[in-house]
């Protein structure tokens, strides 16, 4: 079942050329990977964000301990 959004957007390509039409269903796949994509990033980050809540404060905590070791960019 489509939504009425769907439907509309389907007739309107369908009164387009066919290679036109192609051209815009490779759009909107490629912009429908790009959300799903960014969807899963989401899910990922909401299950992580304690973990990295976490981190951050234990980061801090051994900042304020001087147990930190400050980054060498040239051993990357």
């Amino acid at each position: 079942m489509s939504s009425p959004a769907i439907t509309t957007v389907i007739k309107m390509m369908e009164s387009l050329p066919a290679d036109i039409q192609n051209h815009i269903a490779d759009h909107l796949r490629e912009y429908i990977d790009d959300l799903q994509d960014e969807i899963q990033w989401n899910e990922s980050f909401q299950r992580t964000q304690q973990k990295l809540v976490a981190a951050a404060k234990r980061a801090k905590q051994e900042i304020a301990q001087g147990q930190a070791i400050p980054l060498d960019y040239e051993q990357l």
